[in-house]
């Protein structure tokens, strides 16, 4: 009885230390979430990215279009090199968004929101990529 406890406890612990770095490229690759943020993937420093099949020209639209939709204020807009940064807030995010130029029709959404220096709001940066995407979604038609 004892010994069962002890296992059920210290078994999945040990397994963890046993595999040691086997484990690593598991944490450092990033993680798809699928369901309802539509396949938005994760870095491993918790930054939301998308590519979408959409000139970054109609994705900055759609994106103006999505934070003002959430109530969120959009701020300072930078361009360089092909890469559009957007910064933006709520009362308690700060949030930087990036549209990088793939190809001409394609382009990478990238949303770090975050809450003071550690905290990331992983659900509210896969909902401004969705709500871009919806927004490319519904214009396309």
């Amino acid at each position: 009885m004892v010994k069962k406890r002890i296992l059920r406890v210290f078994g999945p612990l040990c397994l963890v230390f046993l595999t040691g770095c086997q484990l690593l490229p598991l944490a450092a690759s990033p993680i798809v979430v699928s369901g309802a943020s539509g396949g938005v993937a994760y870095t491993l420093t918790n930054i939301a990215y998308k590519t979408v099949s959409f000139p970054r020209d109609k994705v900055e639209s759609s994106l103006r279009g999505a934070l003002k939709k959430m109530g969120i204020k959009e701020g300072e807009r930078k361009s360089s090199d092909g890469v559009v940064t957007i910064n933006a807030k709520t009362k308690k995010l700060n949030i930087e968004i990036e549209l990088e130029r793939v190809t001409p029709k394609t382009t990478r959404i990238k949303v770090d929101a975050r809450e003071g220096l550690f905290f990331k709001d992983k659900a509210t940066a896969a909902e401004i990529i969705t709500q871009t995407e919806k927004g490319l979604e519904d214009n396309g038609k």
